[in-house]
């Protein structure tokens, strides 16, 4: 479980999140939708803890972690993956070598690294695209390479910060759906971050509702389509 107790971010003047308190339970996919400048990717860094929060706390099954330095920084953000709107995969390698990268890093033999980067490939269908060079993926093959890329380390948390924002709607149902899979498959906490209602119809559990730096209403996906109970939570919805 994790939760937020409080939380705030400012940059410069500008207080992008706002005395924010959530819980997100285990193993469970959360969404976090808002309009753009509404606080959800501020907040997401607070939680992946690549940032520190200016005020407040975040805890980890109990544990805090916006305190962590160091070395033990550095291993819990490990048990983390991330996958981005522009998937940040490493243009000089193929698609395997950009899966075996944080591999590498956590110093695997070749061995182990070739037996983990087959089994994610199979896992996110392109097993066929092992030697693939970047420029000859489509955007949804790209995406599937960044999604095994942040499952490699076998992380307890995925987070996922707008991962279908520049994709094709077909493609975008069939990212989703890999990721629910993949969620029911491995049982790990997914964040997703969005500001695309149908994709937290399509995929969430629970969601929140962020505008100008708050939590404006959080609960079940259902609950929230249903009887929304906020004017943000409405005018996601259009209604």
């Amino acid at each position: 479980m994790i939760e937020l107790k409080g939380i705030s971010k400012k940059y410069g003047e500008v207080t992008a999140v706002k005395r924010v308190d959530l819980t997100i339970p285990p193993g469970c996919i959360y969404g976090i939708i808002g309009r753009s400048g509404a606080g959800k990717s501020s907040l997401l860094r607070v939680i992946s803890l690549l940032e520190t929060p200016d005020t407040g706390e975040v805890r980890y099954n109990g544990e805090r972690v916006d305190t962590l330095q160091g070395k033990a920084l550095l291993e819990k953000r490990r048990r983390m993956g991330m996958i981005f709107q522009n998937f940040n995969l490493l243009g000089s390698r193929s698609a395997s070598a950009n899966i075996a990268y944080p591999l590498e890093i956590a110093g695997m033999n070749k061995k182990q690294i070739e037996e983990r980067v087959n089994e994610l490939m199979e896992m996110v269908d392109i097993a066929d695209k092992r030697k693939a060079r970047l420029r000859e993926l489509s955007g949804g093959q790209k995406q599937r390479v960044a999604i095994a890329r942040a499952l490699a380390v076998n992380p307890d948390v995925l987070f996922c910060d707008e991962a279908t924002s520049s994709l094709d709607p077909q493609t975008t149902r069939s990212i989703l759906g890999l990721i629910r899979s993949l969620q029911e498959q491995l049982k790990i906490t997914v964040i997703l971050i969005t500001h695309q209602m149908e994709v937290i119809k399509e995929i969430c559990h629970e969601v929140a509702v962020m505008d100008t730096g708050i939590i404006a209403e959080s609960g079940s996906v259902a609950s929230v389509f249903e009887s929304p109970q906020t004017t943000a939570a409405r005018e996601m919805l259009h209604v």
